[in-house]
């Protein structure tokens, strides 16, 4: 099993940035991918941003060149840059991991608990 806990959530006015982390921990050669969704009050959770073990990285259309997406394999922690902040980024943000095994009917996701970005206008 895996666990998420997430992490640098907050308040930030429209243009500023804030930094995610996700860090994971039990098994963690499990994981096939790690990245990051967004809930919006009343709009269904969204990928944001997703990195793949090989290092394929896939952005939503609505943050691609505001957004990135790291990992760091040594502390098994992803984050999450986001610069240019705009009111419409306002959302909880989950951290997400995929199993490597998922297609063999193992659990197929792990969530993190999500952390509450606000950005003001």
């Amino acid at each position: 099993q895996v666990q998420l806990v997430e992490s640098g959530g907050g308040l930030v006015q429209p243009g500023g940035s804030l930094r995610l982390s996700c860090a994971a921990s039990g098994s963690i050669l499990s994981i096939y991918a790690m990245g990051w969704y967004r809930q919006a009050p009343g709009k269904q959770r969204e990928l944001v941003a997703k990195i793949i073990r090989g290092g394929t990285i896939n952005y939503a259309d609505s943050v691609k060149g505001r957004f990135t997406i790291s990992r760091d394999n040594a502390k098994n922690t992803v984050y999450l840059q986001m610069n240019s902040l705009k009111p419409e980024d306002t959302a909880v943000y989950y951290c997400n991991a995929e199993n490597l095994l998922r297609g063999f009917g193992a659990q197929p996701d792990y969530w993190g608990q999500g952390t509450q970005v606000t950005v003001s206008s």
